[in-house]
C-alpha cells in the first residue's frame, strides 16, 4: 500500500475512533468518580481519554491492516 494512502487512512481511523470514543465515554457515569463532574477540568479529562483510548484503537487496526498485507505477501 504506497504511504501516502496509509497515513490518509491513518489520520481518517484516528478521527473516526476518537470520535467513537468520545460518544462512548458521554455513556460512563463520572459524577460518581469525581468531585465536580460539570467542571471544565472533568470535561477536559474526557477529552483527554477519548483521544488516548481513540488513538490507541486506530493504531491497533493500523497495525492489523499493516500485518494483513505483509501476510498476505507472504502466501504470494
Amino acid at each position: 500500500m504506497p504511504s501516502e494512502i496509509y497515513g490518509f487512512l491513518s489520520i481518517i481511523l484516528s478521527i473516526v475512533f476518537i470520535g467513537l470514543s468520545w460518544w462512548t465515554l458521554q455513556a460512563v457515569r463520572f459524577e460518581k468518580l469525581l468531585k465536580k463532574p460539570n467542571s471544565a477540568q472533568a470535561k477536559l479529562l474526557q477529552i483527554f481519554l477519548s483521544i488516548v483510548i481513540g488513538y490507541e484503537l486506530s493504531r491497533f487496526f493500523s497495525d492489523y491492516l499493516g500485518w494483513s498485507l505483509i501476510i498476505g505477501n507472504l502466501f504470494s
